[in-house]
């Protein structure tokens, strides 16, 4: 498929997203996020739902946990423009709460339908609920964070959320680490061995 065909393809989804009903986040939400960046991105980022200032203006990353992740994409010479940055859950959670399972589910088949049109060949996992969707719901993310590994084909990074970055003591570092990993995976052109996994 094209990328003119992909790119139409996934704002079809998007569409979709932003008037979906499938659970109960539509009815606190301002606006739904599907998330934004290139169609033929190499790497994508998925978070765990969008925050106060994504839903007043329906974009992904874009509160300080989005400011930090530029900063931090800017120091690895990579152009947030050229990433996919989206979310396990479309729409705000009240109070900025954890994505409730039901809540994931409905969203999943949007989350699976970016990453067939973009097919990137890195997805950063941001979170522990991202990871424990992505990659295995066994990983302990202190432990794991920044350790690539192949799953379904593509290669997984749990990384460290910029938003516990921000708010706790000495995680920013780790973050940073976690960035370097993706850097070193780009740098060698995805070709670090592969580590077991379940498929995304």
């Amino acid at each position: 498929m094209e990328s003119s065909e992909r790119e139409a393809a996934l704002e079809e989804v998007h569409a979709r997203i932003r008037i979906c009903r499938l659970c109960a986040l539509c009815k606190s939400r301002l606006l739904a996020v599907p998330g934004e960046g290139s169609i033929d991105a190499e790497v994508m980022f998925v978070g765990e739902g969008p925050g106060a200032e994504e839903d007043r203006q329906g974009k992904p990353f874009v509160g300080p946990s989005g400011r930090l992740l530029t900063q931090l994409l800017h120091s690895i010479g990579v152009d947030r423009r050229k990433v996919f940055i989206t979310s396990l859950v479309k729409c705000r959670p009240p109070r900025n709460r954890e994505p409730r399972p039901e809540e994931i589910a409905a969203c999943r088949p949007y989350l699976l339908s970016q990453i067939r049109l973009i097919a990137p060949e890195v997805i950063c996992a941001l979170g522990r609920l991202a990871a424990h969707q992505l990659i295995d719901e066994r990983l302990s993310i202190g432990v794991e964070h920044g350790r690539p590994r192949r799953v379904g084909g593509r290669i997984l990074i749990p990384m460290y959320h910029p938003a516990a970055a921000l708010h706790r003591d000495g995680l920013m570092h780790e973050l940073e680490k976690d960035m370097q990993a993706l850097q070193q995976v780009l740098r060698q052109k995805l070709s670090s061995p592969p580590r077991g996994g379940n498929s995304a």
